[in-house]
């Protein structure tokens, strides 16, 4: 026969639903026991019947293990009012950072001239005061960029005069040196033709016979 299955929902017969009480407490205490011994778990088990009556399981000291119990769930109380008391200052700096954006969104725009209808003239002013000394800073970081820039240039320009007068005294020691080398070429050239130009003379006096002969 097919067992049915059981409705959730309290038993109103008193003696079917002390049976059943009875059945299923000794199943439980059953079960808590085995899962002790299989795996080697700290099982505790309290059992309140209808009537007041306490039924326990301990697989080592009851009292130990409620208070190890009462130690882990003090403990995890305090880790989620901590971690509350972390997101509710996230929310609350959240919120802050959000309404800070949105006054320099506001401020933003004013400096852009938007929005100024409804600025009384105290904020205009201040609003006014503001673009000049912004103005003030702009102008001053540009003029420091500006002499950056020229003090750069006077650099380079410095170098290349610097390198323009090496290279003209080098290139001008070489045009001394090809000089000299070739007044020295024109000179022995000038020696040699002038050597293969002379004459021996030699002066006979007598028959043309006796100078042949000599």
């Amino acid at each position: 026969m097919v067992r049915g299955k059981v409705q959730m929902k309290r038993i109103e017969n008193a003696t079917s639903r002390q049976v059943t009480f009875s059945k299923r407490r000794n199943g439980l205490l059953k079960k808590a026991y085995e899962l002790s011994v299989l795996c080697d778990a700290e099982v505790a088990l309290i059992i309140f019947s209808q009537k007041g009556r306490l039924y326990e399981f301990s697989s080592s000291n009851m009292p130990k293990t409620i208070e190890r119990y009462l130690q882990h769930a003090k403990e995890e109380r305090n880790t989620t009012i901590e971690v509350e008391q972390h997101m509710q200052h996230l929310r609350h700096e959240a919120a802050f950072m959000a309404k800070k954006i949105e006054l320099l969104e506001k401020s933003q725009w004013k400096l852009l001239g938007h929005n100024l209808g409804a600025c009384p003239l105290k904020e205009l002013q201040e609003i006014d005061n503001q673009l000049e000394r912004s103005l003030k800073n702009i102008r001053a970081r540009k003029s420091q960029l500006f002499r950056e820039e020229v003090e750069k240039l006077e650099a380079k320009e410095k170098f290349l005069l610097e390198e323009n007068a090496r290279l003209s005294e080098k290139c001008c020691g070489l045009r001394g040196r090809n000089a000299q080398e070739k007044q020295k070429g024109i000179m022995g050239s000038h020696s040699l033709s002038t050597t293969s130009s002379e004459v021996v003379t030699e002066l006979f006096i007598g028959p043309p016979t006796t100078r042949n002969a000599s």
